[in-house]
């Protein structure tokens, strides 16, 4: 894949008549089945990474296991961005390090966090560092600067968030990422106060995809859901089989998920 095209690809899609939803994967039969259902683009979510590991999220343990999910889908025919949760480092010189490792490996993006473990919000300026770092270092990787103040409930507010996100445009972030956001009066004011691509969660019965693109957003993401639904769906289908219950879904066959998960 050529990185400077698909980027250019990916950048073109957050200014496309329709938002990007973006579907997140958490290893490679995942995202390998979202790519054959016609996914441009796919992101991975820290916490189906981390879980699939035994690991906690958002704790900085992960990079291995981010850094070796990546490579492996740079084998799919689809555009891959990479939840970093907060770059697994604090220091500008590695995380740089590792956005040039994700684009050599053929990403195109980075999810980059503000919020911290302990509950809080790093101070606006670390995370200004952590973004001018990656951008000097791969300025065709697209930084989207996830905001914490919703997620965290730590000044979930317009105003707060605003501030933050001009310092993360400022430092060269390119889209602007704010979990946790519902109310479309808040929504509406980010749109019109971010000059970037605005990124929400999608909150199944809170959200739906036609009212969020009227609203001007530009990037839907699932985030952790998908994983979590596919652990429900696991927990279903084994209670069925127990029970003599018919399945709730018809599950892909075995030579189906050989073909989308094998190069040949």
């Amino acid at each position: 894949m050529d990185i400077a095209n698909a980027s250019a690809e990916f950048q073109a899609l957050h200014h496309a008549a329709t938002p990007l939803l973006l579907p997140n994967a958490w290893d490679y039969a995942s995202a390998a089945a979202l790519a054959a259902e016609g996914f441009r683009a796919v992101g991975t979510t820290s916490l189906g990474v981390a879980a699939a590991h035994g690991l906690p999220d958002g704790e900085n343990r992960t990079r291995v296991q981010t850094l070796s999910l990546a490579r492996r889908l740079s084998r799919l025919a689809c555009l891959v961005t990479v939840d970093i949760e907060a770059g697994f480092s604090e220091n500008p010189t590695d995380v740089a390090s590792l956005a040039a490792e994700l684009v050599s490996g053929g990403a195109v993006g980075v999810n980059l966090e503000d919020g911290r473990p302990a509950g809080t919000l790093a101070d606006p300026g670390v995370s200004s560092e952590l973004i001018a770092a990656i951008k000097a270092s791969v300025p065709e990787l697209f930084v989207n600067a996830r905001i914490d103040t919703y997620w965290l409930g730590v000044d979930p507010n317009p105003a707060a968030t605003l501030a933050r996100a001009e310092r993360y445009l400022t430092a060269g972030a390119d889209g602007i990422f704010v979990p946790g956001v519902a109310d479309e009066r808040d929504v509406r004011a980010l749109v019109d106060g971010i000059p970037a691509p605005l990124n929400v969660l999608f909150r199944p019965g809170e959200h739906s995809i036609a009212r969020l693109a009227e609203l001007g957003v530009r990037r839907i993401s699932t985030g952790s859901l998908l994983f979590r639904v596919g652990l429900s769906a696991v927990v279903t289908a084994a209670r069925a089989i127990r029970d003599g219950a018919p399945l709730a879904v018809e599950p892909p066959g075995y030579h189906d998920v050989q073909r989308m998960t094998t190069d040949h």
